[in-house]
């Protein structure tokens, strides 16, 4: 193929290994987007409903479950959709909006979770002041922010500098779109070079991102050893973020990593596995933690359960 106007599908050529099983991954596929769905819905809803749950921790986390469902219906719909086709392939248009909408997703993750912790900081930290500090507008100005700052600024660009591009293939050996994968079909490398620049700066912006996180919590930790009433704070707000947040850098760093260096010749079943463990783990992860673990969300669940 000469250019990207001749190019009007790509081939997500990875889900030809679950043909074999596809009515049981069908089944357990769907199950589990349904679970996804309905915990992140409840959490949502019962934010949303309860008045005494309008505090900025509780509303950073119905931002962070609106962002699950976010990412989990930019992949599992249209992955459903492709276990039961006899053909697998996606328009040119669907792939760039799919890769948009996987992209964003990470990105959203990382800002919200760098946004919490700026909000456990200032709650440990500065209590008398929280308030203060954590207002009506602060509040609403963090949330947009964090979920609008880069996926909406660099992912839009990079999606429109790779639609540009002049393409030699159409095959993805993927289950679904990304960046990385569409421009290495790339006919000359020197084409991705834009790509490559928006990619190494957004990549540095949410390492920074990281480098925040990691002093907030050492910071907190510091803090927190010369009071116990800090401790017992720290214990519960504090370590349903982080196990968020290695979940998180462990599935997307592991991503990304075996997408520069993992080696080609593995079984496909098994790259399809290290793939898609980033919209597997957050999306149900991160609300059954919160769930369990934040004391106000658990007595709300144990109330409405109880009720009925």
């Amino acid at each position: 193929m000469d250019n990207t106007s001749a190019l009007r599908t790509f081939t997500l050529s990875g889900i030809n290994e679950t043909m074999n099983y596809r009515i049981t991954i069908f089944s357990l596929t769907l199950l589990y987007y349904c679970v996804v769905l309905f915990v992140n819905i409840t959490l949502i809803v019962i934010i949303i409903h309860d008045e005494n749950l309008h505090e900025p921790m509780y509303v950073f986390l119905c931002s962070f479950c609106i962002n699950g469902l976010y990412g989990a219906t930019g992949f599992y719909p249209r992955f459903l959709f492709d276990l039961l086709s006899s053909s697998h392939e996606i328009s040119y248009e669907g792939c760039l909006l799919q890769a948009f909408a996987v992209h964003s997703f990470a990105c959203c993750e990382m800002s919200i979770l760098a946004v919490m912790a700026y909000d456990r900081y200032v709650a440990i930290c500065q209590p008398l002041r929280y308030h203060s500090i954590m207002t009506r507008r602060r509040l609403a100005a963090l949330v947009g922010s964090s979920l609008a700052q880069c996926p909406f600024v660099s992912f839009p660009l990079g999606i429109f500098v790779t639609s540009t591009l002049k393409l030699c293939g159409s095959k993805l050996q993927k289950l679904f779109c990304v960046n990385v994968m569409i421009y290495e079909l790339a006919c000359s490398k020197s084409d991705t070079l834009a790509n490559n620049i928006i990619a190494h700066a957004t990549i540095q912006i949410y390492v920074l991102h990281g480098f925040f996180i990691i002093w907030t919590y050492v910071h907190l930790a510091i803090t927190c050893t010369n009071s116990k009433e800090d401790r017992v704070k720290f214990i519960q707000t504090c370590i349903p973020h982080l196990v968020s947040l290695i979940v998180f850098l462990f599935v997307i760093v592991f991503d990304l990593m075996f997408m520069r260096f993992g080696s080609k010749t593995l079984p496909q079943s098994l790259m399809n596995l290290i793939g898609i463990k980033f919209v597997i783990f957050p999306p149900l992860v991160n609300p059954i933690i919160y769930g369990f673990k934040l004391q106000k969300i658990r007595h709300r669940i144990a109330g409405y359960v109880s009720r009925k």
